[in-house]
């Protein structure tokens, strides 16, 4: 039986952007109680604090983005685990090829990335109970179990909304996956003649090339029924030049598809930190109270304050299925002040600049993209 009374109380909370002295607290004491529990559970953590000069049982920081942080590419070559994720939920990030990360969830711990989750689509009114909608899933169909993170995380968005009728961009040949750009094509047309509204769910390179398929065809717009909402996830190709800014596609969908500006989201996440990072209505990734996030210079590692661009560090107590409660992204971002956005939320939020270099690991994204040229 796993015990973290604080790391479940801050992860239950129902107001996933109030921030007050009383959520700051509980953060603290959460940060306390998980640093406690993998000193105790899992191997090596404790050297590993007492290498930074921090001391195991008593640990004294000036901040928690102080805690010494894991880089997320060190998952795709090491699988480390606490006593409670040695047989437990194993998802990874890659998709058809290249390095994976594989990260363990015991019960506990995906049930409390999926109940943050749960909080911020109530925030933003997306649980519809009653409301029968068909999805769209710009992601892999899933053969059996399902252990590709986008994959399940896909599946799981589903349960917000009765599913009507699903259908899937990247399909099951039964020797992998392959697009198809048609299928999903007819797809848009027959949920734009029905009543229910349409979700649109996984990674925006596709829906971006059906876009343009669509233009290249000399097809209509389409009109999406009321209630319509696109939420992505997973990034876009390996390459910031040939990246389309999100206003871009946004203003397409807008176009092409009948979709208002402010039920176009984007979500940030990825397997080695399921904290959900969802874009307010202007288009920004506010932090929620269940994380903290800092901006480490990319040559002293340092930490750097507001307006300042470096790498994306998080840090949340969820998990106790392995020691990723302080990790380093290999995004580029800058960090703003909650005012800084104007949407009226309380907590900081921060601007993805994009991956931080362009050697051989792989993401979800770029795997997925190559389908996209047939490679």
């Amino acid at each position: 039986m796993i015990s973290v009374p604080a790391v479940d109380g801050l992860c239950a909370l129902t107001r996933p952007y109030q921030c007050d002295s009383s959520s700051e607290q509980l953060f603290h004491n959460a940060m306390l109680e998980i640093v406690s529990f993998h000193v105790k559970n899992t191997s090596g953590y404790a050297q590993w604090l007492t290498h930074h000069h921090i001391n195991p049982d008593n640990p004294q920081l000036n901040s928690w983005g102080d805690l010494p942080p894991i880089f997320a590419n060190y998952f795709k070559r090491h699988l480390l685990l606490s006593n409670t994720g040695q047989d437990a939920l194993e998802l990874t990030s890659s998709g058809t090829s290249g390095q994976k990360s594989r990260m363990r969830f015991d019960e506990r711990s995906i049930k409390a990335a999926q109940g943050m989750v749960d909080h911020i689509f109530h925030h933003y009114g997306w649980v519809k109970p009653d409301t029968p909608c068909n999805y769209l899933l710009l992601s892999y169909e899933p053969n059996d179990i399902i252990t590709l993170g986008t994959a399940y995380t896909d599946q799981f968005l589903c349960k917000y909304a009765p599913v009507k009728q699903a259908v899937y961009a990247l399909r099951d040949t039964g020797k992998g996956h392959e697009f198809d750009p048609f299928g999903v094509i007819q797809a848009l047309q027959t949920f734009s003649r029905d009543d229910a509204p349409v979700r649109i769910l996984g990674f925006p390179a596709f829906m971006w090339f059906v876009l343009e398929r669509m233009r290249e065809m000399n097809l209509p717009p389409l009109t999406l029924p009321p209630g319509s909402l696109t939420f992505f996830g997973g990034g876009w190709k390996t390459h910031a030049d040939k990246e389309i800014p999100k206003a871009t596609l946004y203003a397409r969908l807008g176009e092409q598809l009948g979709l208002p500006d402010a039920y176009c989201r984007d979500g940030y996440g990825s397997v080695e930190h399921c904290v959900p990072y969802v874009e307010c209505a202007h288009h920004h990734f506010h932090i929620p109270v269940y994380a903290r996030a800092w901006i480490r210079d990319t040559r002293t590692f340092e930490i750097k304050g507001y307006g300042s661009r470096g790498f994306l560090q998080f840090v949340s107590p969820y998990i106790t299925s392995s020691p990723a409660h302080s990790i380093v992204m290999s995004d580029l971002a800058i960090l703003h002040r909650a005012h800084e956005c104007g949407c009226g939320t309380d907590t900081d939020w921060f601007e993805l600049l994009g991956r931080a270099s362009q050697h051989t690991a792989r993401s979800c994204a770029l795997a997925a993209s190559e389908l996209i040229q047939g490679k």
